[in-house]
């Protein structure tokens, strides 16, 4: 599988795990102390190939894909489930853990992010489907961004990203009901 994008890893033994599900270039970010000239070189990428970036699913990860958005707005997200990226050990998440078949998976699922999005789903929304608060809000936010490849997020990030890739109302509760189900 030939990936035309440049991907936007955390490391070098990210860039290995790519090589080795895909074919693709990647730009190392080497940690979230991102660089100016890092960036430049993002830019020139989606300029000229596009760019996905596919960070670690945790904090950092999330750190380093806000600057780079911010920075370098309109690039592809691909998202790893955190179980997909847990070391055998289970201490460590990160890419670099992914199996070639998961990272495929999470090329195959890239979200656009939009321009300008209306707010379709409102944090309202996210509270009465019990993705706010309560003993299974996290949880809940983690399967609804895995079954709609946004990611895992905090309530705050989980509506924004909503917005951000224009997840409509219906796919949303889809998405809900089958975690609810899953519950069951």
């Amino acid at each position: 599988m030939r990936i035309k994008e440049m991907i936007v890893v955390e490391g070098r033994d990210d860039t290995t795990a790519i090589q080795r599900a895909v074919d693709a270039d990647t730009i190392e970010t080497n940690g979230s102390a991102i660089g100016k000239a890092v960036l430049a070189r993002i830019a020139l990428a989606k300029e000229r190939r596009g760019v996905i970036i596919l960070t670690d699913p945790d904090y950092p990860g999330e750190r380093i894909r806000r600057i780079v958005s911010q920075h370098v707005p309109g690039c592809k997200h691909a998202f790893l489930p955190k179980h997909e990226a847990i070391s055998k050990k289970g201490d460590d998440l990160g890419v670099e853990n992914a199996t070639p078949e998961a990272i495929r998976q999470a090329l195959l699922t890239v979200q656009e992010e939009a321009e300008e999005a209306p707010a379709l789903i409102l944090w309202e929304d996210l509270h009465a489907a019990g993705l706010i608060s309560g003993e299974h809000a996290r949880r809940r936010r983690e399967q609804i961004g895995d079954k709609l490849s946004i990611g895992y997020a905090n309530g705050k990030q989980l509506l924004k990203r909503l917005h951000m890739f224009q997840i409509q109302p219906e796919e949303f509760r889809e998405a809900l009901i089958s975690v609810l189900k899953e519950e069951q």
